[in-house]
């Protein structure tokens, strides 16, 4: 990998790190449903008008779609609007990867293998400190919906990968098209059918500018460029080259929240997070075979592939 490329996925995973703090200042000032059909919208409408749909089995676009946009954002913004901190969900969200593992052995038949196995077990013993550190420091809700929300991310991975789409770009903006009609309807059955288009409308005043903000952040950013970054190093390396710089979102997740809003994770959290990264990075790289060998090294593991295809934002945000 060239130093230049190299910039680039770590400017990836700050474009992706900051997100979480756009998704913050947004959930300050719209209801979370109605933000996160929000965000789909805006980028589905010219999509649908510029953009030819790829060449893809429905169902497996609808699980992308459900997945990935529908049931991730759902919990992942309840999770951050009943209290979860915006570092410490942009760590959680790495749940996904090991659940993409299970996921693809379960439903997909996918040979799990040693390495494997033992990054999710070190990614487990991560997430049960931090959840043992949540329950008592804070109500366990909101890192339940967290779960959830990476489990929705798993699932958005198994529909992007049995896609198959030989233009990953153009799946991933037609995968913004199925979250906003459902995500509206949630909307208005939970927060109300006027919630959220008087917050809209209130947003343009200037006290509503910083949502407005964090919305074109979100968008432009995190979503068009930070994933359109994403797929060209992925169309010039093996996934499981790209899909590590992924890793380094929890950290500029909570280290931005530390410096821009304060939020101090105990040492406990932050041993979790270190298990928890340390077991995903371990799970999704292959150990190379050793010089002199002369076989090849193993191409890149199944889940490496789909997780670094399908995060647009943390943790997938």
């Amino acid at each position: 990998m060239t130093t230049r490329d190299r910039l680039t996925g770590i400017a990836v995973a700050l474009l992706w790190g900051m997100n979480f703090l756009a998704i913050r200042t947004g959930l300050d000032h719209f209801p979370p449903y109605f933000f996160a059909a929000l965000r789909f919208l805006v980028i589905a409408i010219p999509v649908v008008i510029f953009v030819p749909r790829p060449q893809v089995p429905v169902r497996w676009l609808l699980l992308y779609g459900v997945g990935f946009g529908v049931l991730q954002f759902t919990f992942l913004y309840w999770a951050m609007n009943t209290g979860m901190p915006t570092g410490l969900a942009s760590l959680v969200q790495q749940s996904s990867a090991p659940m993409t593992v299970v996921l693809g052995a379960v439903l997909l038949r996918e040979r799990v293998g040693t390495r494997q196995i033992t990054g999710i077990v070190v990614a487990v013993v991560g997430m049960v400190a931090i959840g043992w550190d949540r329950f008592a420091h804070a109500s366990l809700l909101p890192l339940l919906l967290t779960l959830c929300g990476a489990f929705g991310w798993a699932l958005g991975n198994i529909g992007s990968r049995q896609a198959r789409s030989d233009s990953p770009m153009r799946l991933m903006l037609w995968m913004t098209v199925i979250p906003p009609l459902p995500m509206l309807a949630l909307s208005a059955a939970v927060e109300g059918p006027t919630a959220g288009w008087s917050a809209l409308g209130s947003s343009f005043a200037p006290e509503g500018w910083p949502a407005l903000a964090g919305l074109a952040y979100i968008v432009l950013l995190g979503t068009i460029v930070g994933s359109g970054l994403w797929t060209m190093l992925m169309s010039r390396y093996p996934a499981s080259t790209v899909a590590p710089f992924s890793l380094l979102v929890p950290v500029v997740g909570i280290g931005s929240s530390w410096l821009v809003l304060g939020e101090r994770p105990t040492a406990l959290a932050l041993a979790g997070g270190v298990l928890v990264v340390g077991g995903c990075l371990f799970g999704i790289t292959r150990r190379r075979t050793p010089a002199g060998i002369g076989e090849p090294s193993a191409g890149p593991a199944p889940e490496a592939a789909t997780v670094a295809l399908a995060t647009p934002e943390p943790a997938r945000t």
